[in-house]
């Protein structure tokens, strides 16, 4: 597996410096669909954190798709690009169906998703539509 690190001076929690790596390199490939990750308590102990800090970034990864838990086979690398659109389809849908909820038009609701999208992502979500 490719080497990952956590940044003890980090203002970025370990778990979340995990979970983000590990997604990271799912996306890209460099941990390919099937990959097993390192038991919890191995990777734990190889990073020098507490086994529930290596668990919750695996379970954040389960639950954003990313991977996926089989038992005694331990966790490996799910199908990531099906997942993570499956999970923003379902997110879209899920918003706007509460701007429907709200009375927002299209355009208010779009205008809305675009500035959080922006929040988001900052100067890089140059490629959403324009308000």
């Amino acid at each position: 597996m490719v080497q990952l690190s956590v940044d003890p001076s980090s203002p970025v929690p370990p778990y979340e410096q995990i979970r983000t790596r590990i997604a990271e390199l799912a996306r890209s490939g460099e941990l390919p669909t099937g990959h097993r990750l390192p038991a919890v308590r191995a990777l734990a102990a190889e990073l020098g954190l507490a086994a529930n800090t290596v668990a919750r970034a695996y379970r954040e990864l389960e639950t954003d798709g990313v991977v996926e838990t089989r038992g005694r086979h331990g966790t490996v690398i799910a199908a990531a690009g099906d997942a993570a659109q499956r999970h923003a389809a379902a997110a879209a849908a899920d918003y706007a169906r509460r701007a429907l909820h709200l009375g927002l038009t299209q355009e208010e609701a779009l205008r809305t998703a675009v500035t959080a999208l922006r929040a988001a992502y900052g100067p890089q979500a140059s490629d959403a539509p324009q308000e």
